[in-house]
């Protein structure tokens, strides 16, 4: 399934920090005044979508006759694979598990791994490395073990040992893989909701600023990672009840330094910025909002999932009422949360999978949908078809942009080259 050391040079390209990007943007802009076009830096974005993205800021934002700062135009950006390579909440699953970051008791641990996720077996492909099915109660019976294990060991806990002591125990070395393992299994397995919400259950008894700074970590960590598909072995010596199980990681976060300009160039010209992703909006309220990282998009600007809180902290309890913030539902969230309270839907749309299909089409007012080009079929392969018949065609109403997945960088086309392979390609 798909969604899913401290800064340094991000595979050929550099993390540009604040002042850089507005200094980027301003030099952009330096041939024209505030009633003109800011026009956006084209850096790696096709030369075709460079022109796209400027003619649509020439007709919504405030360079246009029609511009009306009473009505603020605004874009909605997705996040993980959008305005960055891979997925910033899992990766803080695999750093959570690996600093063994839980404020969970032993029974609430056994609680957690088992909500919302009913027994029985997953999806065919999900084996054991013996190639038989595994249970979804046998390794949630396996990775409780081993917490209860760490619990009473790790001196972050209930023991008396150092991480880098427990680290190096045969649980840690089944708990990682294992726990990887479900959550992939259960999005394969089930409705993606439900893979979903189970990992942000994890939180419960953290406070948001607890995670926010345990993000951070992950965030920073992750930028410093190559970008890399790695498999996890789970310990031939704890088999348990689901047997030794391999599962697949995908390590690395990477900066789309395109969107974070385009975001600027946005604000630049009259037109406001939020983010509706598919993980918690505090996970992604700090990549999003910290000024390192170079988007600035103000808190209040992101939508995502929610949990219910509890003294102040995280419960795993789905936040109530509150819209499953994916695929259909993020058009839910956008009327809710946008337009019940401006009046009118959002002029641009960026996604890059399914769970953003229906925002990328269902709002009259959009003008135009920038597909991250994943070379995905389903839903978004229809808008990504749609995109590929319109290069070349002024006005388009959706356009493709490629990257490198090797590198985490846009590529200046509308081709993508997937990790692992050679050649770039348009479609799916």
């Amino acid at each position: 399934m798909n969604r899913r050391t401290l800064l340094k040079t991000i595979g050929t390209g550099s993390l540009l920090t604040v002042p850089a990007l507005a200094a980027t943007a301003q030099a952009a802009a330096a041939p024209a005044d505030a009633a003109n076009l800011l026009p956006i830096d084209p850096a790696r974005w096709s030369a075709f979508n460079a022109g796209e993205i400027n003619r649509f800021l020439q007709t919504v934002g405030k360079a246009s006759p029609n511009y009306n700062p009473q009505k603020k135009p605004y874009a909605v950006f997705d996040w993980d694979n959008t305005c960055i390579m891979n997925d910033c909440e899992e990766a803080l699953f695999m750093y959570q598990i690996e600093h063994l970051a839980f404020k969970l008791s032993p029974d609430e641990f056994a609680s957690v791994v088992r909500q919302g996720v009913p027994n029985g077996p997953f999806a065919a492909d999900y084996k054991n490395v013996d190639g038989k099915p595994v249970l979804m109660e046998d390794i949630a019976a396996d990775v409780e073990a081993d917490y209860r294990w760490l619990h009473a060991n790790f001196k972050g806990m209930a023991g008396s040992q150092s991480l880098e002591q427990i680290q190096a125990s045969e649980q840690v070395k089944d708990l990682r893989p294992k726990l990887e393992f479900r959550y992939d299994a259960i999005c394969d397995s089930q409705p993606i909701e439900v893979g979903y919400k189970w990992v942000i259950y994890f939180f419960k008894n953290m406070s948001p600023a607890e995670v926010q700074a345990m993000t951070e970590a992950s965030n920073d960590a992750n930028l410093g990672d190559a970008l890399r598909k790695g498999k996890l072995a789970s310990s031939d010596k704890l088999p348990g009840k689901a047997g030794q199980i391999s599962a697949s990681h995908f390590f690395g976060l990477r900066i789309h330094t395109e969107m974070a300009t385009l975001m600027h160039t946005l604000r630049a010209n009259g037109i406001d910025v939020y983010v509706s992703t598919a993980s918690l909006d505090d996970v992604v309220r700090v990549f999003a909002g910290n000024a390192k990282y170079g988007y600035n998009v103000p808190a209040e600007n992101v939508i995502g999932l929610r949990l219910e809180m509890k003294d102040g902290k995280y419960d795993s309890v789905y936040r109530k009422g509150w819209h499953f913030n994916w695929g259909p539902g993020k058009t839910v969230g956008i009327n809710n949360v946008l337009v019940a309270s401006k009046g009118y839907g959002p002029a641009m749309v960026l996604g890059d999978s399914d769970g953003d299909a229906w925002m990328l089409k269902d709002f009259a007012d959009t003008k135009l949908g920038v597909v991250v080009n994943r070379l995905k079929k389903g839903e978004i392969g229809e808008r990504s078809k749609s995109a590929a018949e319109a290069i070349g065609k002024t006005g388009a109403r959706y356009i493709l942009q490629g990257r490198n997945e090797h590198t985490g960088i846009f590529l200046p086309d509308e081709k993508t080259l997937k990790y692992g392979k050679t050649e770039a390609k348009l479609l799916a």
